[in-house]
């Protein structure tokens, strides 16, 4: 099973979004609220380049915001 990171924020629309969907296919996933958890964010920003979110991490790859096509082929979705 891939391990699965969501760097969000509670009022996200985006982030809502990429959880439903990854909810939505049974993909288990960490939920990191990066707005009340500074060492996070800092960490979603070193491996991004991005302060923005909803930032995903998929066995150590970067998908930034919800991109539907890319989040399905690195999950082997169909």
């Amino acid at each position: 099973m891939k391990k699965v990171k969501v760097y969000s924020t509670p009022a996200c629309p985006f982030c809502s979004m990429v959880k439903r969907f990854l909810k939505e296919h049974g993909i288990e996933f960490e939920d990191i609220n990066v707005q009340e958890d500074f060492e996070a964010a800092q960490e979603m920003i070193r491996i991004s380049g991005q302060t923005g979110v909803p930032v995903i991490e998929i066995d150590g790859e970067v998908i930034i915001g919800f991109d539907e096509p890319r989040l399905k082929k690195v999950l082997g979705i169909k």
